[in-house]
């Protein structure tokens, strides 16, 4: 076993970038030279074999073997051996009804929460290492037995997070809106909005915001604050949550 290590980014891709390319050189410190061989779960995706393509061809430049978990006959065998888990974008609806449905849930949080493997999720991927799906900007297209997820970390993020863009005319909701409307509701724990080309690394209690673009933190009840690159986010993990499962 050992303490929860997890990489949570807000996008694969960076405009300007390839697939992680704004991110590989966090991936390589994260998953380190212990780890040889990464369980890929493209399930948030509808065409998985392209998926795992791309997926593996970026792992395998930085070092990596890649298993696909869609290739697998037994895909609970392939979390139970796995070094380490990525879970890839697409529509985080999709993707948390097909961890059910794999019966995927107890495993991954078995294999990070107590054995200590390292986790890394991408958008729909950060999504579903939260409390919930609550706060994801996708499409319900597909119905999960619940929206409850991994909760391998206390609180919620809404990656890909927006900044409202005052020259437009679109009267529509703005991302922090949405947040807020969720908060209207009892019980509902933080929300980290992760800007394009932030994510947040999670090293057993400590937790600290990496990228270059920054984050806004939504409390319950609070204004919403702004946060550089560096922070720490530590504190969001002893927040005591009674939705965490």
């Amino acid at each position: 076993g050992g303490p929860r290590r997890l990489l949570l980014i807000s996008n694969s891709t960076l405009h300007g970038g390839g697939y992680l390319g704004h991110c590989q050189q966090h991936i390589q410190s994260f998953l380190g030279q212990k780890v040889k061989r990464v369980l890929f779960i493209p399930y948030a995706l509808h065409d998985r074999d392209a998926y795992a393509r791309t997926a593996r061809e970026k792992f395998e430049s930085l070092g990596y073997g890649l298993d696909s978990i869609h290739e697998s006959c037994d895909p609970v065998e392939a979390v139970r051996k796995s070094e380490a888990i990525f879970i890839g974008g697409g529509n985080t609806f999709r993707l948390l009804k097909a961890l059910y449905d794999n019966c995927l849930i107890h495993e991954i949080r078995k294999r990070v929460l107590e054995d200590g493997i390292p986790y890394m999720g991408s958008s729909a991927g950060t999504n579903v290492a939260t409390v919930s799906i609550n706060t994801t900007n996708d499409m319900p297209i597909v119905y999960p037995p619940s929206l409850q997820a991994l909760g391998l970390v206390p609180f919620n993020i809404n990656p890909h997070y927006l900044d409202p863009d005052i020259k437009r005319t679109h009267m529509g909701e703005t991302r922090e809106e949405r947040i807020r409307q969720y908060h209207e509701e009892p019980n509902t724990p933080p929300v980290l909005g992760l800007r394009e080309g932030t994510m947040l690394l999670v090293e057993g209690d400590k937790a600290t915001l990496q990228g270059v673009t920054g984050a806004r933190l939504f409390l319950r009840g609070k204004k919403p604050t702004e946060h550089e690159p560096g922070t720490d986010f530590s504190f969001l993990l002893t927040d005591s949550n009674p939705l965490n499962p």
